[in-house]
């Protein structure tokens, strides 16, 4: 199968930068629950529409009499939503019949970290605490600070390791900046009591790593924040805690590796997880594979007119299907969350390619009734790690198996309109996967789509 990628040259900032702050890939989904388990499928699209879609697919081409208001479109990674609240953007998730979101489990796999990270101070007390001073000190990494899942990750570590303070009725997850002396007021001192001694867990430090572009989740940011640190009071350091594994692995490059320091994240990148090996402490899968994959399922079933459930939780002609234990559907917020495993020193090996397909849905779909189709996908950030080096490869290998011709486009990680720019003819395609820079622009690509 054909596939383009149109690789955009990162902008200048010049005064460009958005007024509201990012918000989740996940989603402001609470922990998973079974019972939340889709059980009433989503209708098949009406006759005509459905017509209409396959007239369509009749060559690669062609999208037959669809307006482009009404083709498929799938949000991923970004849920649409306000980033100040959380709150779900309804008109956004419901912007036509055919419209869906996919991402991963944000509160569950920010709870995950959170205990991956107390358990191995547990499971390690006799070796973590490097200066023996009674007090087990840990960094945070703050991805960006008006995004849902480093907002649900910075208080899924606070709450497990005890050093979260309520705010409005969470867990405030406020950088901290320094609090080597335990002031701070953004974070409390924790206590952990492992056969029978007691030791107190202390934020030293967290905050936004952000560059000077205004790109959120910086790793170069992140190595230069763990040198800062390290110099001011790294024999306090013991542990390094990332919201994702771009920021802990340059952490762990710059400084925790070669000072035996553990180091968690969140991906489950390729080279996060070959890093275990060396030291690195562990990470979280949200099972990218699981999420590319519903991705382009939603889209190929939507354009075939087929029930939605098909090929996710009943079995597709070719016997492709998800069991309810790697993912989740909530019908009231239209949307399809992946649950997160923990990756850890135990069964790292069992995660090392992150670019393998999910076996369950590998089988290859008869082009002969699922006709070859066009979608327009972008990247927010070209340059973003997990979406690059994890995401995109996962959906070209998926994109063959389910008769899509895929036109990824990448973005700056700045500014809409570097993505939106590359939209300039919504009718050539027959659906939309969009990933946004910010999650409360969603109505930067329904307007053009309504146009």
């Amino acid at each position: 199968m054909k596939k383009k990628f149109v690789s955009v040259t990162l902008a200048l900032a010049l005064g460009l930068s958005l007024t509201a702050c990012g918000n989740n890939g996940g989603g402001n989904a609470p922990a998973a629950d079974k019972t939340d388990k889709k059980e009433e499928t989503q209708e098949p699209a009406a006759d005509a529409e459905a017509d209409a879609g396959e007239d369509a697919g009749s060559d690669a081409g062609s999208t037959g009499d669809v307006a482009n208001k009404d083709k498929p479109l799938v949000w991923f990674n970004r849920q649409p939503s306000n980033s100040s609240t959380g709150e779900l953007d309804t008109a956004a998730l419901n912007f036509n019949a055919n419209t869906y979101y996919v991402g991963f489990d944000a509160n569950q796999g920010a709870e995950l970290q959170g205990t991956m990270v107390k358990e191995y101070i547990e499971a390690h007390i006799d070796e973590i605490d490097r200066n023996g001073d009674g007090t087990i000190g840990y960094v945070l990494a703050i991805g960006d600070i008006g995004h849902n899942d480093s907002i649900a990750r910075t208080r899924g570590v606070r709450k497990a390791l005890g050093t979260g303070v309520d705010k409005d009725g969470n867990i405030n997850s406020d950088p901290a900046g320094t609090n080597t002396d335990g002031t701070a007021t953004m974070v409390q001192d924790g206590e952990i009591e492992v056969g029978g001694k007691k030791y107190v867990v202390r934020e030293l430090a967290s905050q936004e790593m952000k560059n000077s572009a205004g790109a959120t989740w910086d790793a170069a940011t992140a190595g230069n924040a763990i040198g800062t640190w390290s110099s001011s009071f790294g024999d306090q350091i013991d542990v390094v805690v990332s919201n994702n594994d771009g920021m802990g692995m340059s952490m762990f490059n710059a400084w925790s590796k070669d000072n035996k320091v553990p180091t968690f994240g969140y991906d489950a990148n390729s080279d996060a997880v070959a890093a275990i090996a060396e030291g690195y402490g562990g990470t979280i899968s949200q099972h990218a594979d699981v999420q590319a994959y519903l991705t382009l399922r939603v889209l190929r079933n939507a354009l075939d007119g087929v029930d939605i459930d098909t090929g996710i939780g009943t079995a597709d002609e070719a016997g492709n299907v998800l069991t309810d234990d790697v993912y989740v559907y909530r019908e009231e917020e239209r949307s399809y969350y992946a649950l997160n495993v923990a990756v850890t020193a135990d069964n790292y090996q069992d995660f090392t390619d992150s670019t393998k397909i999910y076996e369950p849905v590998s089988k290859q779909l008869d082009e002969g009734s699922h006709a070859t189709k066009k979608i327009w996908l972008n990247i927010y950030n070209a340059s973003d790690n997990f979406l690059s080096s994890t995401y995109q490869p996962l959906l070209q290998n998926y994109d063959d198996i389910l008769n899509l011709e895929v036109e990824y486009i990448g973005g700056d990680g700045q500014t809409e309109s570097n993505v939106t720019n590359r939209l300039g003819n919504p009718g050539q395609y027959d659906a939309f996967a969009i990933n946004m820079v910010k999650t409360d622009n969603a109505a930067s690509y329904t307007s053009l789509l309504s146009q």
